[in-house]
């Protein structure tokens, strides 16, 4: 066993901290308060996240006046790391990406059987003792047009699955070549195109200041009436006040929500409404893919202080 040390500062599948301790000294504190991270951070030559704890500037610059060498966040998201002090003080990050594509697209898929057919209109109305039949009628979804924003891999798993529902696909990313888009499950267009055909619209990008509010007053007046939204990425790529406006004026018929821009956003009006389902950030929370994440961010952290080369490099 080398005399590295990790510090797993969040909750991460039992298989992952096995991985690490068969090679390092590993401490597991999932309850660990951001003044203690901050405290004691400059003692550990790595440290293991999800989303609970924020590595900001202040604890990259104070582990990286230690032994701090790695961050690794066990899922996709990395927008509780300040990624540019990371690579100003040498710090690399890096995240496990994979597992969490099925989990998110089955997610998303579930969001819009959901809106289509009220599944949970339906549901809470029987849980009262009602039988709201005719108040429950759906639309199908088949020959309907799936738009999905941002294509990496996430995007891509929700493209390549509609059409075994009979959806139409098409896709948009700035950051992708038309061939790279159609590859993946879609037909590339452009956004003007995507939200003025689409019949719902599915957003993977990850939240950045040109991606903050990118769904807002202006974008949903250019969408089809009646559109669906769903929106299992991240909070904050909606305008909630724009979307919440939209629903209550009939433009957008409903929107599935994981995702919100405070989280958890309490019993907002948004949250509450009937024409709205709402998850609580359950994305990539199934048991598959919670294990391999933790196991996959275990091997990427060891990796990095071993020298090795890296799968998912952030920074």
């Amino acid at each position: 066993m080398s005399d590295f040390k990790v510090l797993v500062a969040d909750a991460i599948d039992p298989g992952g901290v096995d991985l690490l301790q068969q090679s390092v000294n590993v401490d597991f504190r999932p309850d660990i308060t951001p003044e203690q991270v901050l405290e004691e951070i400059g003692n550990y030559d790595g440290l293991v996240v999800r989303s609970r704890t924020k590595v900001r500037e202040a604890v990259l610059r104070a582990g990286a006046a230690g032994n701090l060498k790695v961050v690794g966040r066990a899922g996709v998201g990395v927008d509780n790391i300040d990624l540019n002090v990371a690579k100003e003080v040498g710090v690399t990050v890096v995240n496990s990406p994979l597992p969490a594509a099925t989990a998110v697209a089955e997610l998303t898929y579930g969001l819009m059987f959901a809106l289509a057919r009220k599944i949970t209109f339906a549901d809470n109305l029987m849980k009262q003792g009602e039988w709201p039949k005719k108040q429950s009628k759906g639309n199908q979804i088949q020959g309907k047009t799936l738009g999905v924003i941002a294509m990496g891999r996430i995007g891509a798993a929700v493209a390549s699955r509609g059409p075994a529902f009979g959806l139409n696909v098409i896709g948009y990313d700035p950051f992708m070549p038309a061939e790279a888009i159609e590859s993946r499950g879609a037909k590339a267009v452009d956004l003007d195109t995507l939200l003025a055909e689409s019949d719902y619209i599915s957003m993977h990008m990850p939240l950045t200041p040109d991606t903050k509010h990118f769904i807002n007053a202006d974008t949903i007046a250019k969408m089809k009436d009646g559109v669906r939204i769903l929106c299992p990425a991240r909070g904050g790529v909606i305008d909630e006040a724009a979307l919440l406006a939209a629903i209550e004026s009939g433009k957008v018929a409903g929107a599935g929500l994981d995702v919100f821009e405070t989280e958890p956003p309490g019993a907002t009006d948004l949250v509450k409404h009937e024409k709205v389902v709402a998850t609580p950030h359950i994305g990539a929370q199934t048991a598959e893919a919670q294990a391999q994440a933790g196991v996959d961010i275990a091997e990427e952290v060891l990796k990095v202080l071993n020298g090795e080369e890296l799968s998912f490099r952030v920074v």
